[in-house]
């Protein structure tokens, strides 16, 4: 730890308290640094808390509540420090915990029917569980073995969703866990854990019961050992779960969780509940769902009693709306059983078509579709439906969409009245004294018709049928190919891009990975510029000194130079110039301090030193400039052209630059370079400021930016670096009597 460094050791609280001669478990657990000096194995620390006794009492501030009149410190932080401590997986810790037989039943007590189960503490009791799993698979397991009323009594608490974690984990629903440990856990598999987690839709009206039920279900038919997963796929099984869904005594959400087990098991990879799941898929369509041929037709021996409950005509209850009313609002249940059929369909069954086609399940979706136009979810699943069905080799199927459900008849009416039907008898109503909307699935409509023309092509019979109806013809001559151009935004002049082409782009995170960025050159670039000083603050570095220090204070290595590069593709704006892509930004910061050097050169009068130096760089005068040979080496350094030079491995982006800042012979503007030099104590006047022009290039120095006051100051001193190598002299700041370069 930081404290044991040299030269900033400090006395940890830790150590103080162990060297006392009597000291508490309780003392140690309300240090804050306990938890630190676990991860660092502290040896005097871990001896002490794995003794049996210590261990118990960690466990029982995990697994048993606290006195009502209890401080705050033994209500909610001991027993968060308990849990830190075993999770720290030390190993002798956790070794003295999982083989004594007693502190694991102390352990194991918190599944008592009759033990308080507040969530704080089962959500502890299910980090240490999961880490004894983790790291003492074996002993654990062959614990539960021994005593496998612990099974029973997770599915008892499944309710609480930590409990229900360590159960997924526990039965070998977990991607990483079973590969590495197949012999301990096959004994699962002749258990009944899969018919106890099934009869909790039945043995209470919870929903938080019923989704944590669901949930462990579909990770089982993902992850689970074979045995499990035959089982769960088993006609028996898929007949008991169906029975508990269409209960009549039983709430909507048994149904509808018994329908994510059943999509689960027809499609193991697809996402059942949640946001992420609803947007995510909504623009793609993904592989065919593969399913056992027994498992889809036992699910298809209960499909007619699914069907009966989209009638919606029964139902009295009406939801207010802002544009009107549902009478009654379609609920989550029948939504979730058109999800279920949209599923069923992409396995490819030929005895679930037909059973669909023979219950007239595919007509009372399309009804569907229109009698609810501002549900966007269930216009999404019915284009998959439709999508699906077009797509099938199955031409009775086809045949069946078009004439039997008269897909396109339905289309061409919704297209004429666009309008929301005020009929009194129809699901969705307008408001009273308002105008109709506009109905909300003319998008999804258009892409069905786009669909259907895209399957024409190769299909004789599905192209014979369009062409065969006049009306669709006009329409889509006179409406949809106009409106397919006007939505097609890759070709729109403004807004998106039109030179973009990756369709396929979810989102904008993908833009910055595209980028051609070179790190290493990059590192290159932010090395040097930080060398050069083009990021200091000149009134600060003048008012302290900061150009006095090493050379190695300002060096910036390539790993710092990848994080901050990183760092700046966050905030990297595609449309904007950026100085940390491919483009020599070098340039760009010369570039700038011509402009500003340029303006302050109109600005100011120009004085002799300037009038010598445009000349020839000699003169007569008091003022002139003198300079030796060394002098004289400093300037044709800062005013030769770099790519004459032989550049070293850090001196290309630098050479290339330079190239770019030649101006032309007509509109150079002057160029002012200035350097700031301390006089030695021999006592002579400071040099004036000079200015040097090359008839061929002109390139400012870095951090000679012209200040107002052109007069150096005698504190002031700056190091050039070498035009051939990019680095700085190993004589910089030192200076002769006459104020001129280098010694």
């Amino acid at each position: 730890m930081f404290w044991r460094m040299t030269g900033l050791s400090t006395t940890s609280p830790v150590e103080t308290i162990l060297d006392k001669e009597n000291f508490t478990l309780e003392e140690l657990l309300d240090e804050d640094e306990i938890i630190q000096e676990c991860k660092a194995l502290n040896n005097r620390l871990i001896n002490f808390l794995r003794e049996r006794t210590q261990v118990e009492q960690l466990v029982r501030y995990i697994v048993e509540e606290a006195p009502e009149d209890a401080e705050k410190g033994r209500t909610f932080k001991f027993p968060f420090i308990a849990c830190e401590i075993f999770t720290c997986e030390v190993d002798i810790i956790l070794k003295a915990l999982v083989e004594d037989e007693e502190l694991m039943n102390l352990l194991f007590s918190f599944l008592e029917p009759e033990h308080p189960h507040s969530a704080l503490l089962a959500g502890y009791f299910s980090k240490v569980v999961v880490c004894l799993l983790l790291r003492k698979t074996v002993p654990l397991m062959n614990y539960i073995q021994a005593h496998q009323e612990i099974i029973k009594k997770l599915v008892d608490l499944i309710g609480i969703t930590s409990i229900m974690e360590v159960l997924i984990r526990l039965i070998g629903a977990d991607e990483h866990l079973y590969t590495s440990y197949v012999d301990s856990m096959q004994w699962l598999e002749d258990t009944d854990v899969l018919e106890m987690i099934v009869d909790k839709f039945s043995s209470t009206d919870c929903p938080e019961v019923h989704a944590n039920a669901a949930e462990a279900l579909c990770a089982i038919t993902r992850y689970a050992p074979p045995g499990l997963a035959a089982k769960i796929s088993s006609p028996s099984f898929i007949a008991r779960l169906f029975r508990h869904a269409l209960e009549d005594s039983r709430p909507n959400s048994v149904l509808v969780h018994s329908l994510s087990v059943c999509i689960s098991l027809l499609d193991p990879k697809r996402q059942t509940s949640g946001t992420y799941y609803m947007y995510n898929r909504q623009s793609t369509h993904g592989p065919a769902a593969s399913a056992k041929p027994e498992t889809v037709e036992g699910m298809l021996e209960s499909l007619g009693n699914l069907l009966k409950l989209l009638n919606v005509s029964a139902e009295v209850n009406v939801l207010l709306t802002t544009y009107g009313k549902l009478q009654p609002p379609l609920g989550k249940h029948r939504l979730k059983i058109i999800e279920f059929i949209s599923v069923l369909m992409t396995v490819s069954s030929e005895a679930a078509e037909k059973e669909l086609i023979r219950l007239g399940a595919l007509r009372r979706i399309l009804e569907l579709f229109f009698e609810y136009p501002y549900n966007n979810f269930i216009h999404h699943h019915i284009e998959q439906i439709i999508d699906s069905c077009l797509e099938s080799k199955n031409s009775s199927l086809i045949k069946h969409v078009l004439e039997d459900c008269l897909l396109v008849r339905k289309i061409l009416d919704a297209e004429k009245n666009c309008a929301l039907d005020s009929d009194p008898k129809n699901p969705t109503v307008p408001a009273e004294g308002r105008t109709a909307p506009r109905i909300g699935n003319v998008g999804h409509m258009t892409r069905i018709a786009n669909k259907l023309i895209e399957k024409g092509t190769n299909n004789s019979f599905i192209e014979s049928y369009l062409q065969g109806d006049s009306e669709w013809v006009e329409w889509h001559t006179d409406v949809l190919l106009k409106r397919n151009t006007l939505e097609n935004v890759y070709q729109w002049a403004c807004g998106r891009p039109t030179t973009l082409h990756d369709r396929g782009r979810d989102s904008d995170d993908d833009d910055y990975q595209d980028r051609d960025y070179d790190v290493a050159a990059l590192a290159n670039n932010l090395s040097q510029a930080f060398r050069y000083g083009i990021y200091e603050n000149d009134d600060n570095d003048e008012g302290h000194g900061s150009l006095e220090r090493d050379d190695e204070d300002v060096y910036f290595d390539d790993e710092s130079a990848e994080v901050v590069i990183s760092s700046l593709r966050l905030g990297d704006d595609q449309e904007s110039g950026s100085l940390f892509t491919n483009s020599n930004w070098f340039a760009f910061e010369e570039e700038r301090a011509e402009q500003e050097q340029s303006t302050s050169a109109v600005a100011s009068s120009p004085s002799p030193t300037t009038e010598a130096a445009a000349g020839g760089g000699s003169g007569g005068g008091d003022d002139d400039v003198t300079s030796d040979k060394n002098d004289k080496d400093v300037v044709d350094a800062a005013t030769s052209e770099v790519p004459e030079s032989k550049p070293g491995p850090d001196d290309t982006v630098i050479g290339k630059s330079t190239e770019d800042l030649k101006p032309s012979e007509s509109d150079k503007p002057p160029e002012w370079i200035e350097w700031r030099e301390s006089v030695e104590p021999s006592g002579e006047p400071p040099v004036e400021p000079t200015t040097v022009e090359s008839a061929e290039t002109s390139v400012s120095l870095p951090n000679g930016n012209l200040d107002d006051d052109i007069v150096p100051k005698e504190e002031e001193k700056v190091s050039l670096p070498s035009a051939a190598t990019g680095k700085p002299d190993a004589n910089d700041g030192k200076t002769d009597a006459g104020g001129g370069g280098p010694e």
